[in-house]
């Protein structure tokens, strides 16, 4: 499989505007209608939301005071976007949501590079215990729209999730989830028309 990554996704990402630059070349990257910078970084939510909780996730970890700030700018942030991501998930580099409206990740999701969501996706826990109950997504894993993958399974990388899918279990890398509740096949070389040039299978082929 051609390699997904940008060619300096080994660089360390050092700086915010390193960080601007990654997040507005993957709006780019994973949406044909995304035109200049310029307007992506006005009228694109997805980009708003994660911007904003990179802040907050910064405040998040500094502890202290820092949380409440944290929480209330997400909280601020979700009623612009329509997005809810708690301060305290862990959301990798080039990380990039499609629309938005309506996407909830839990306190302790945690999200690899490259990884996509369309909106309606949820990354939700099922247990009230302090303890990991969000989902782990690797990298280059790409979430269709409305799907919902609740408790703290994971998502190996380079797998594609299907609209409305509902996912309690594992699944492993290179793999192709969808129904409900969702079960896991290999991505077959036959499926590698209906990839992404460089980053993804679309998953409203798998509804």
């Amino acid at each position: 499989m051609t390699d997904p990554t940008p060619s300096n996704a080994d660089a360390p990402a050092t700086g915010i505007l390193r960080t601007l630059r990654e997040d507005l070349a993957a709006a780019r990257a994973h949406d044909p209608a995304a035109r200049g910078d310029v307007e992506n970084a006005i009228v694109y939510s997805g980009l708003h939301a994660i911007w904003s909780h990179r802040l907050s996730h910064r405040l998040w970890v500094a502890g202290g005071a820092g949380r409440f700030a944290a929480r209330v700018l997400s909280q601020f942030t979700r009623f612009l976007t329509g997005i809810e991501i708690h301060p305290g998930a862990t959301i990798g580099r080039r990380f990039f949501i499609d629309h938005g409206m309506g996407v909830v990740i839990g306190e302790t999701a945690e999200i690899g590079d490259d990884c996509m969501l369309y909106h309606g996706v949820t990354l939700g826990g099922v247990s009230l215990k302090h303890v990991k109950r969000h989902p782990t997504l690797g990298d280059r894993v790409t979430v269709g729209a409305g799907a919902k993958i609740l408790g703290p399974v994971e998502i190996g990388s380079d797998s594609s999730v299907g609209a409305n899918a509902v996912v309690v279990k594992d699944a492993p890398a290179n793999s192709i989830v969808v129904g409900i509740p969702g079960v896991a096949k290999p991505a077959k070389e036959s499926k590698e028309e209906l990839r992404d040039a460089q980053f993804y299978i679309d998953p409203a082929i798998y509804i």
